[in-house]
């Protein structure tokens, strides 16, 4: 098993000292939720570290590199600027991600998707220790990784490959070509995905490779935050601190099988069972997605398959869809096996006419594809359950099954933020009962407009609706140039007894990182507060008055 973080200790708001831990009430900057792949990103710029733009060699985008070459702080990146010509350009940008998001996995990678021995980066880290932030984390894993370093509730393989390349799943200041290197003494081969058990290896020992495993704090419940008069307090911890992350993800909860399924889904032999599985009865999985078609590829060759999955192309279309054979062609296989069972239940007139196979699937007659088959009765039986199924034409058929996997995805929760704090973070006003299950469009909105999704707290990782590694950096970036603002605030105020302490910082200039484009339209003279990254200095200037009606005009060519 992979390493724990080395301490379990707090830095101090003052001098970045180890506290004892949560023995007594704590203080601290900024407290993060969750110890997934973001908020360890996070925590690495909050220790100080600072990305640049590095202009050698240029950015292949030639207007991205006009502009980042003599404003090469990514702390104070205009990033409307900076991405409105990302849908007009021949370069391959996503269209799904948040533009921050895509500005960041740009300069990560300036060659896109390609990967291979030599990958330039356009963005480097520098250590600037007076920029650090004092912060904790606090996550339920075991260990750092997040839902990586989880034991899956499903019976999948560890040695399954992850869907994304190695250099995809990298984070900053230690990749995972460093660690393969570091492991083995070999240079990573281009176009790896590594195994999902060397991956969680990876994130475990990101925290010391890099140094802040003195912030980070694993196998944590966290209970009771509320928000006070000057930040929040933590009841499980006893912390207070003026600034929360949320970095808990959408990926915590399996969602539950329904009601009629709990006498299937309480067999003594579900899931847990040592691999291989193999039963005279079947495995029945149901879900049409990866965590689906992962529990079938960890079973044995022998064991029987009953896939039960929704089939419906043209409006919900199966995420193996997209796997191509050459990438992924594990997954296309399964992705094969569905279309074919589909096929096999249609009239032979009206069948499509899919290319034929050139060669047999190594589960051919032991998979079973049940494509938008219901489950309408369970009897328990002695070692097994016989389960009733109709079919979409109306008949039914009976079989015998020994396990369920109940693959249908997964969801987040909030349910350690109280009600009062959870009202604020999601937008509505209720009793949170039963509790709220988080997916990655439950706070999208809010994300697209500020990932400060209510005041001084922050939604990073998948929660913003961006569910890939490689997409975390953009949130982290901006989250971390609000913290290191509020705090260089902050210390001037407490050390300028003239400056009342505990006024909000709402005034603070801290960067145009998805500044709403409404600011353009301002028509008042505005004393405004900036941190000069280059000399830690916040200065104070005066924003000139600005015509609203220019404001709307060019807040309509931004959205255009």
């Amino acid at each position: 098993m992979p390493e724990h973080a080395s301490s379990d200790g707090f830095f101090s708001p003052s001098k970045g000292v180890v506290l004892d831990g949560p023995s007594h009430e704590d203080e601290v900057d900024t407290v993060i939720i969750g110890n997934g792949p973001s908020a360890l990103i996070l925590s690495y710029i909050l220790h100080g570290h600072i990305p640049f733009y590095i202009a050698n060699p240029p950015h292949p985008d030639p207007l991205l590199h006009a502009q980042l070459k003599h404003a090469p702080s990514l702390l104070q990146a205009d990033v409307v600027a900076l991405t409105t010509h990302f849908s007009a350009t021949r370069h391959s940008y996503s269209t799904q991600a948040l533009p921050v998001n895509v500005l960041l996995d740009a300069l990560v990678r300036p060659q896109g998707d390609l990967d291979g021995p030599q990958k330039p980066s356009n963005l480097e880290w520098r250590w600037l220790p007076d920029y650090s932030v004092s912060h904790v984390v606090l996550g339920r894993s075991v260990e750092p990784g997040g839902l990586w370093a989880d034991a899956d509730p499903v019976s999948i393989r560890t040695n399954l490959a992850t869907l994304s390349y190695a250099s995809m799943l990298s984070l900053p200041g230690y990749s995972f070509a460093d660690h393969h290197r570091r492991i083995t003494g070999d240079e990573l081969p281009p176009f790896t995905r590594p195994p999902r058990r060397d991956l969680t290896a990876y994130l475990s020992t990101y925290p010391a490779a890099v140094g802040i495993d003195d912030a980070i704090r694993c196998n944590e419940e966290v209970w009771g935050i509320e928000r006070v008069s000057d930040g929040f307090y933590i009841r499980s911890h006893r912390i207070h601190c003026r600034h929360l992350v949320l970095a808990s993800g959408i990926f915590t909860h399996p969602i539950p099988p329904p009601p009629f399924l709990a006498a299937l889904a309480a067999l003594p032999a579900l899931i847990r069972s040592p691999l291989p599985l193999t039963s005279p009865a079947s495995l029945l999985v149901i879900g049409s997605g990866f965590t689906a078609a992962d529990v079938i590829l960890s079973a044995s060759l022998e064991q029987h398959i009953l896939h039960i999955f929704r089939w419906d192309p043209d409006h919900r279309p199966s995420p193996l869809r997209s796997c191509h054979p050459h990438a992924y062609p594990e997954y296309a296989e399964i992705y094969r096996l569905m279309k074919h069972a589909v096929a096999a239940q249609q009239p032979v007139t009206s069948r499509p006419k899919y290319r034929q196979r050139t060669s047999k699937s190594i589960r051919d007659g032991v998979y079973e594809g049940l494509p938008n088959v219901e489950v309408t009765d369970v009897q328990m039986g002695d070692g097994c359950t016989m389960v009733t199924l109709r079919r979409p034409d109306g008949t039914f058929m009976s079989r015998s099954v020994s396990r369920l996997s109940y693959a249908v995805g997964r969801r987040g929760s909030l349910s350690y933020l109280d009600t009062a704090l959870r009202s604020e973070v999601l937008g509505e006003t209720r009793n949170f009962t039963p509790e709220p299950m988080i997916s990655g469009q439950t706070l999208r909105d809010k994300a697209m407009a500020d990932l400060e999704v209510t005041r001084n707290v922050f939604v990073i990782g998948s929660l913003t609706g961006d569910s890939l590694i490689r997409y975390a950096y953009g949130g982290c970036v901006y989250a971390a140039s609000m913290l290191i603002t509020a705090a260089a605030t902050t210390e001037r105020k407490v050390n300028d007894p003239t400056i009342e302490f505990g006024s909000a910082v709402e005034d603070v200039d801290t960067s145009n990182l998805m500044r709403n484009v409404n600011t353009a339209s301002r028509s008042i003279p505005k004393d405004r507060e900036s941190l000069d990254i280059s000399t830690g200095e916040v200065r104070q200037t005066t924003e000139p008055a600005v015509n609203p009606w220019m404001g709307c005009i060019w807040a309509l060519l931004l959205e255009m």
